[in-house]
């Protein structure tokens, strides 16, 4: 189980809560996890959780607190997913990767009680997933991985400033992610040297949730399994 925590904003003028959740002994690198649409609900502080038995620091920032602190809202219920649509429709993502790289600090500077850690990952979905890509090219997070992020199709003029890894998991029957924007990533990204795709045959957003409808066993546990072994490998 982890804690809330805050962290400062880039510029200093505020702060915003984190759930932090740290393993035990000295964590082996540290990894954030970027919330869906959904803010920090129990699905993402289980992925939290899930790191931290894995040996890693995990952190993951309350991103809509400009717009409501503390947002839990559970996808399965049709109401609070349209309330989660009203979020993402106010939400600035450039305010997002504000509040990444100002997590990314608070993480090398030192929380949740524990010394500095200086190798830092990110893993996004949906939402997050979108932002992993952006962190990937806008700030020096030592790798990243998005799951169905979403508008990506729209960054790829960004990708030239990817200078390390990425990795995305891309579920070809995604309604939120058609199959023009999925040949678009492919177009823009297959080449690049420091970023690799994974496909999921039939599979649908949301895939790899901890928990709810959305959850496909098969699809999470290979997704995971690649995710895992890539940040083993680029936060050793």
């Amino acid at each position: 189980m982890g804690s809330m925590h805050s962290i400062q904003t880039f510029d200093h003028a505020g702060q915003f809560d984190a759930y932090v959740a740290t393993p035990e002994g000295t964590p082996k690198a540290a990894i954030i996890v970027i919330q869906e649409i959904f803010g920090v609900n129990p699905g993402i502080r289980q992925k939290c959780d899930g790191w931290a038995a894995q040996g890693y620091l995990a952190v993951a920032p309350d991103l809509f607190w400009r717009i409501k602190p503390g947002i839990e809202l559970n996808p399965d219920v049709e109401a609070e997913m349209q309330e989660a649509f009203g979020y993402f429709g106010q939400y600035d993502a450039d305010d997002g990767i504000k509040d990444i790289e100002a997590t990314i600090r608070a993480i090398r500077a030192g929380i949740g009680g524990l010394a500095g850690v200086a190798k830092v990952g990110a893993v996004g979905y949906c939402l997050g997933g979108k932002l992993a890509y952006m962190t990937a090219a806008r700030t020096d997070v030592d790798a990243s991985v998005g799951y169905y992020g979403v508008m990506i199709d729209k960054m790829i003029d960004e990708s030239h400033a990817i200078a390390n890894p990425l990795m995305l998991h891309i579920p070809t029957a995604d309604h939120f992610v058609d199959a023009k924007a999925q040949a678009a990533i492919h177009a823009g990204l297959d080449d690049h040297p420091k970023v690799t795709l994974h496909d999921y045959e039939g599979l649908d957003h949301g895939f790899a949730t901890e928990m709810g409808d959305r959850r496909d066993e098969q699809g999470a546990q290979l997704a995971d399994s690649r995710t895992q072994a890539f940040f083993a490998e680029h936060l050793a």
